[in-house]
């Protein structure tokens, strides 16, 4: 009895430390949230946007970092999550944030569930190529059918209402800066549950063995798939928070270049790690908004150069480099 109870004290202790490291990492986001908002009023526009684009990189993580899944159209899920909240707002009148939220996460869970039927139909390199068509032929439809989603020009018209009929969004963008974060910190707190629970667990045995795992009797497909939905669902979040705080969608969010950025942020912070992709995100978007700043006429040969001295000296990402890091020196100083 005495063994079985230091057994299951065995057990629980990482249990307990891990939920623990979980906790502080969710109050850190929160941390640095509040300060930004204190040291850079001025700028919540921008940090607006690096919370729109944190959701879909964290989306874009669960199929490449968890599963194993190549793609570069990414921003199919994204941009037809921003259509889904502004044509709810601009043609039917429901103003609501809460609903055009909904409404984003559920048009890119349809969105990844389209696009994850296709594009798990091949491995490898013609994974890659689906995907590169599927946002192709995501954006000439959005182009074509202006009568919904006003084509080359964007959709206008967008008004959300105050959040709880309270708290407005004003043009400071404060209303939609504290309400990204606290959708970012939901999001978050939920993908951690996700990616250690059976589900999340079966999904990393699958990128590392299908044939394994499809001889213990389980469907690597159906569980991609039902990946794919929830990267979706949280990139719809993400184009539904970019549709409430510009109140415009234009054809920007469904190009091929946000998708190709998105993997470079998510292999810059760290592939299978929600908190890399988050500081992949953080680290990306403010350096280039500084980079260009200061240097308008060079600033992207100097974003290569970073990118390139990443990944030679850091393949882990900048979070997984210093995660290791620092678990090698707290087994040294045990």
């Amino acid at each position: 009895m005495v063994l079985a109870m230091n057994n299951e004290t065995a057990v629980s202790q990482p249990r307990t430390r891990s939920a623990g490291r979980d906790l502080a990492a969710v109050a850190v986001v929160a941390l640095l949230a509040g300060v930004g908002y204190v040291l850079f009023p001025d700028n919540l526009a921008l940090l607006t946007r690096i919370i729109v684009i944190a959701l879909l990189v964290l989306s874009l993580d669960l199929v490449t970092g968890y599963c194993g899944v190549a793609t570069l159209g990414h921003a199919a899920l994204f941009g037809t999550g921003a259509y889904a909240a502004g044509i709810l707002s601009a043609h039917f009148g429901i103003n609501d944030p809460l609903l055009m939220t909904f409404a984003g996460i559920a048009g890119g869970a349809a969105a990844g569930l389209l696009c994850g039927a296709i594009i798990l139909r091949a491995h490898g390199l013609p994974q890659l190529v689906l995907s590169i068509a599927l946002i192709h032929l995501f954006h000439e439809f959005a182009n074509k059918a202006s009568s919904w989603t006003g084509g080359s020009d964007g959709l206008s018209g967008i008004a959300p209402d105050p959040i709880f009929g309270l708290f407005e969004f004003d043009l400071y963008g404060r209303t939609a800066y504290v309400f990204g974060v606290a959708l970012l910190l939901i999001v978050t707190v939920l993908l951690r549950f996700l990616v250690r629970s059976p589900f999340g667990l079966l999904c990393r045995g699958i990128k590392e063995d299908p044939l394994r795992i499809r001889a213990m009797g389980a469907s690597p497909r159906a569980a991609l798939v039902r990946m794919f939905v929830i990267s979706g669902a949280v990139a719809g979040a993400g184009g539904a928070l970019n549709a409430i705080s510009t109140q415009v969608v234009g054809l920007d969010s469904l190009s091929f270049t946000q998708s190709a950025e998105a993997l470079v942020m998510l292999v810059l912070g760290g592939t299978g790690s929600l908190f890399g992709a988050l500081s992949g995100t953080v680290v990306f978007m403010l350096f280039e908004d500084y980079v260009s700043a200061a240097n308008p006429f060079h600033w992207l040969t100097i974003i290569g150069a970073l990118l390139i001295a990443v990944v030679l000296f850091a393949p882990n990402g900048i979070y997984g480099t210093a995660a290791a890091l620092f678990s090698r020196r707290m087994e040294w100083r045990r």
